[in-house]
């Protein structure tokens, strides 16, 4: 019904046409009074509306940001605050209720309301200033003159009015990245999917050690000496030191007839957490493409003789982009106006997240620690099992008001470990053997962001830090989500550190739910901030993370194993020591590296295959003339190829897993297929569904390239010569409420694309995919930056899209095509450079008295 009157009532918007879309783009020159201000504030924006800000107090410059990030995304803001709240419903309906449970289930909001108090004043005090300015901004206006989504909205039900902005909507944020970014409970869950087929021991096998005689750690050297790092410890990572590669890291974590006996009453729990937690909203994103790219050169490496910082984190694609550039600049910095710093910021939260100020830059990348743990729950009526007793079972009401709908309330049910997240499944009462007594069996969820942190005092921290001692002081509060720090600093420093809330377990190492009766399998806190790996200065020249183990078997804390197997973090090493003076192009050029660095094993391998000749052959000559091995857009040998790998996954293990956990083919896979390689006869290999016969690697191999020869020919040309990755692995940004709404005209008002982009999953240029699904892009560097610290107007930036979240405003998409080219704009940054790029000022002055 909502489609039909969508579809009928947008004739008569179509008349309206440009009345109706320009209705929310927001003033930018000129003059705002804003209730509250202390003084006038400065807003500076270049051809691409990128804002610098400019005030005299740290409160106004907050109170600035608000109000500019509200300008230009609120409804993402107000889209975002009613996922991390579970209102989203109340937003867009029914549809929604499923995930609204799961949220509210877990307590996000719940969570961000606990951390206010517990944070610094200082911190609060700007929390409220950003709200007064999105206030400010929001005033009496009404909702479509906030955002055209609004009034495609208000075609299906009353015009909607926003609720007043308040700091905890900013810190709710903070648990959405969290759980974006949450490592490994994806698959632990993915894990008990795959035994409805597999032992526990095959699924091991598929979840493969990082290959340490290959790649390298970000850290390689350092182990904790007498309750500390210390990074000139020990020997050097290397072969010998570590643990055999092709020996699985990830084994059972309790004995096995404990866990067999849950695992019975658990397949069908799972599955109902699994198809909830799809649901929701990735915010950030999720999977095999999700991470990012961080590395850091010394001046003895740069042309210029001063560090540079890179950066590339690996998001979902979304419209618009996740980040908001921006400047934050206290005219005169003192100890109370401390900001002058400049870079990606989240629309909703105050501050700068990743960029660099007058004396330090800064870089992020997903560490993928453990914080999450899956407890496998005996329940009997209101009491659950622990430690040889019945404990009763904590309870909260929970209210969801549904657009167009009725009112709906559930019972959460918690442990003293956390939610237990199998209520939010209607079917799960159906599911899963009777234990004895009446019990049966729940899931229940621990994970470090349901504690209150202090994050948010984090990155203000770092946003004035001025050297390497105050960076690590405010990295020790940053908990949830635990990053990868790359620093670098004008002084001619770099470094690396590992914060975050890391669990020390009493037993097990968390790759599989574990009996949440048994008290042998609970956390005993956090690894101490000062055991956690960190490095200044290392000998090597450079710093690189790109999501790979942060460091080698020697050290004694288990950080994690979902960490990525290395293929990217290699390339970029390699790289970074082919040339001794690296220039800021030379980082960029990296950045939008292509080669596709699983093709040196697999390659080899499918030359040997005979295929004979004429058509089958063809693809494969493609192989033999690409000797470059990079995944370009417009090359028809990394289509080929793509395809291949494609069909090589689906031959070798769609028989093996359920189709929940069909291989993404990011670099867990390409570890998982190096090691088959070398066993050709393995059982791996042979297809189940052809009873009477018994394959072997080569016709895997054989098949799998006759199936990808065939698929591009449908997909393209018949003439291999025309084809081209780029037509495949296209990327589209889709508005995350509109843009799938299924009604063509609304998501053509939204969406944009598809672009043709090259890269690809493991690769440099993350443009990630999923093999299970085809080839579009579902994950991307979602910015990218340089950052040069001998002159910091020379650094370049770029973003997925532009700084406006409005539909045809000029600065929508006007960095997209850049950013698919691999350019980068100028990233100014000192108030003259600033001053001369400006093309519209905005004043924000102190409302005048009556």
């Amino acid at each position: 019904m909502l489609a039909i009157v969508l579809a009928v009532v947008l004739v008569a918007v179509a008349a309206l046409g440009i009345v109706t879309v320009r209705k929310p783009f927001p003033d930018r020159e000129g003059t705002a009074q804003l209730t509250g201000l202390g003084a006038d504030v400065t807003v500076l924006r270049d051809d691409h509306g990128i804002p610098q800000v400019f005030a005299d107090s740290a409160e106004d410059l907050f109170m600035a940001q608000g109000y500019v990030h509200a300008q230009d995304r609120f409804f993402e803001m107000d889209f975002r605050r009613h996922v991390t709240a579970g209102r989203l419903a109340e937003l867009v309906g029914e549809a929604a209720l499923e995930t609204d449970k799961f949220v509210r289930t877990m307590g996000w909001r719940q969570v961000a309301e606990q951390e206010l108090p517990k944070l610094a004043p200082a911190t609060r005090r700007y929390l409220e200033a950003y709200a007064r300015g999105v206030n400010a901004y929001i005033g009496d206006r009404e909702a479509s003159a906030l955002s055209l989504e609004y009034s495609v909205l208000a075609l299906s039900g009353p015009e909607y009015e926003p609720e007043p902005w308040t700091p905890a909507d900013s810190l709710a944020w903070l648990k959405a990245m969290a759980w974006d970014l949450r490592s490994n409970m994806s698959d632990e869950i993915d894990r008990v999917l795959a035994t409805e087929k597999l032992s526990r021991a095959q699924v091991d096998t598929l979840y493969p050690g990082f290959p340490f005689r290959r790649h390298d750690p970000i850290v390689t050297q350092g182990n904790v000496v007498e309750g500390a790092f210390d990074q000139s410890s020990g020997q050097r990572r290397n072969a010998d030191t570590d643990r055999a590669e092709d020996v699985p890291e990830t084994t059972p974590a309790g004995d096995d007839e404990t866990d067999e006996v849950a695992l019975r009453g658990l397949l069908g729990s799972m599955q109902g957490v699994a198809e909830v937690a799809k649901g929701l909203p990735t915010l950030l994103g999720f999977g095999d493409g999700i991470g990012s790219n961080a590395w850091a050169v010394s001046g003895e490496r740069s042309a210029t003789g001063e560090p540079i910082l890179a950066n590339d984190p690996h998001l979902a694609p979304s419209m618009p982009g996740i980040w908001h550039q921006m400047g934050l600049h206290c005219r005169e910095v003192t100890d109370a106006c401390p900001f002058d710093v400049a870079g990606f910021t989240f629309s909703g939260m105050p501050g700068v997240v990743v960029g660099h100020n007058a004396d330090i830059a800064w870089g992020i990348t997903t560490m993928y620690p453990d914080v999450t743990d899956l407890y496998i729950e005996q329940i009997q009526g209101d009491r659950y099992l622990y430690d040889g007793r019945w404990h009763a079972l904590a309870t909260r009401e929970e209210t969801f008001e549904v657009a167009g709908g009725e009112p709906e309330t559930i019972t959460v049910r918690e442990t003293q470990r956390g939610p237990i997240l199998s209520d939010v499944d209607d079917t799960l009462a159906e599911v899963g053997e009777r234990a004895g007594g009446g019990s049966t069996y729940g899931v229940s969820l621990q994970w470090t962001a349901l504690t209150p942190g202090r994050t948010m005092d984090a990155l203000f921290g770092i946003d004035k830090a001025s050297d390497w001692a105050s960076f690590r002081k405010a990295a020790r509060l940053f908990a949830v989500p635990s990053q990868n720090l790359v620093y670098a600093d004008t002084k001619g420093n770099i470094g690396y550190q590992a914060p975050g809330q890391v669990p020390i377990r009493k037993r097990g190492d968390g790759t599989w739910p574990v009996p949440g009766w048994d008290a042998s399998y609970g956390w005993e806190g956090f690894i101490p901030y000062e055991e956690l790996p960190t490095v200044l200065n290392p000998a090597e020249g450079y710093v690189v993370t790109a999501n790979q183990q942060v460091i080698g078997r020697q050290y004694p804390n288990l950080l994690g194993t979902g960490q990525a197997a290395g293929y990217r973090s290699q390339r970029i090493i390699d790289l970074l020591q082919s040339s001794s003076k690296l220039s800021v192009d030379d980082m960029t050029t990296i950045q939008n590296d292509t080669t596709n660095g699983q093709a040196t094993t697999l390659l080899p391998h499918l030359l040997e295959i005979d295929l004979g000749s004429g058509y089958y052959a063809d693809g494969q000559e493609l192989l033999r003339g690409w000797s470059d091995q990079k995944q370009d857009r417009d090359s028809a040998a990394a289509a080929y190829f793509s395809a291949v790998w494609r069909n090589l996954l689906a031959r070798t293990f769609h028989d093996d897993l359920p189709q929940d956990v069909w291989p993404a083919g990011g670099e867990r896979w390409f570890e998982v297929v190096r090691r088959l390689l070398n066993s050709p006869d393995s059982d791996w290999w042979d297809d189940r569904t052809t009873k009477s016969v018994r394959e072997t690697r080569d016709d895997i191999l054989r098949t799998a390239m006759r199936d990808a020869r065939d698929e591009m020919t449908r997909r393209q040309s018949l003439d291999p010569d025309r084809w081209s990755w780029g037509n495949v692995h296209t990327l589209t940004l889709e508005n995350q409420t509109l843009g799938t709404s299924g009604i063509a005209l609304v998501e053509k008002l939204f969406n944009r694309g598809p672009y043709e982009v090259g890269g690809g999953s493991g690769i440099v240029n993350a443009t990630g995919w999923d093999a299970a699904e085809g080839y579009e892009v579902i994950a991307v560097p979602s910015m990218r930056m340089v950052v040069d610290l001998s002159d910091l107007d020379k650094s370049r930036w770029i973003n997925l899209t532009g700084v406006s979240g409005h539909a045809f405003h000029r600065n929508y998409t006007d960095q997209t095509e850049l950013w698919a080219d691999g350019k980068t704009l100028p990233w100014r940054y000192t108030e003259d450079a600033v001053e001369k790029a400006a093309r519209d000022e905005l004043r924000l002055t102190a409302e005048l008295e009556q």
